[in-house]
């Protein structure tokens, strides 16, 4: 598919889609549409945007009609202005009108996620930053969404639980404070893998940087207390 989205994925994500809509059958368009039939359509923006996912939208109409024929008018990434025709596609009418919701939903979806993506990243342009996502994602989409993030110019962060160490205030709570849970969690687990920690005021943030935390996250911090914990991590070395 390209993009680094990964076909097998988005093909089960675009089946159990298509399977909530249509259920056992798209009864409007069976009653009014020839199975014969052909038509042709446009996917037009109706409102400035960073374009995402053109091709799962053009696999959608694929998964229903895979003799289809498609234009690709833009690119995941580009810039696109209200009015732009993105896709033009050419296949079964029945294809066309019983995907096309969902077709738009994953386009709208990502295309806006994109779009908030850019706007961050150029609002740091030219710092010493990045700006990662979190797993905050719509359950069966992480992937695409957070492929979204980084069409728009944004960086990803975890994955899942499976792909870093994130010691959270509930963490915490259950254990002996920050300290005592960088500490366990420094001392088991494997040299590959970053130790981060989630803290909320100056006195986590020194428990963890001396506990050997890699990254300190700074929990809703206000901004003059954000530049303090800045300032006491920067006391640490190789500290994010």
């Amino acid at each position: 598919m390209g993009n680094d989205l990964p076909l097998t994925y988005i093909r089960s994500v675009i089946e159990n889609a298509l399977s909530e809509d249509i259920g056992p059958g798209d009864i409007t368009t069976s009653l009014l549409i020839a199975e014969d039939q052909i038509a042709e359509g446009f996917i037009t923006a109706e409102e400035d945007v960073i374009a995402a996912g053109i091709l799962v939208a053009e696999e959608v109409f694929k998964t229903l009609d895979p003799d289809a024929v498609f234009e690709t008018l833009a690119r995941d990434g580009e810039s696109i202005s209200a009015g732009t025709k993105i896709i033009r596609v050419h296949g079964k009418a029945k294809a066309l009108l019983t995907g096309e919701r969902v077709a738009l939903n994953f386009l709208q979806r990502l295309s806006g996620i994109a779009t908030l993506s850019r706007r961050y990243a150029e609002a740091v342009k030219g710092l010493p930053v990045r700006i990662v996502d979190t797993r905050k994602t719509t359950p069966g989409l992480r992937v695409v969404e957070k492929y979204a993030v980084r069409v728009g110019g944004c960086w990803n962060h975890r994955f899942g639980l499976f792909d870093g160490i994130l010691i959270k205030e509930n963490h915490i709570a259950l254990t002996s404070g920050v300290g005592v849970a960088t500490n366990i969690v420094r001392d088991k687990s494997p040299h590959t893998i970053k130790v981060e920690v989630e803290v909320k005021n100056l006195e986590e943030v020194r428990e963890a940087a001396e506990g050997g935390a890699d990254i300190i996250m700074l929990d809703n911090m206000d901004i003059p207390m954000m530049r303090e914990a800045v300032g006491i991590i920067r006391n640490y070395k190789d500290k994010e």
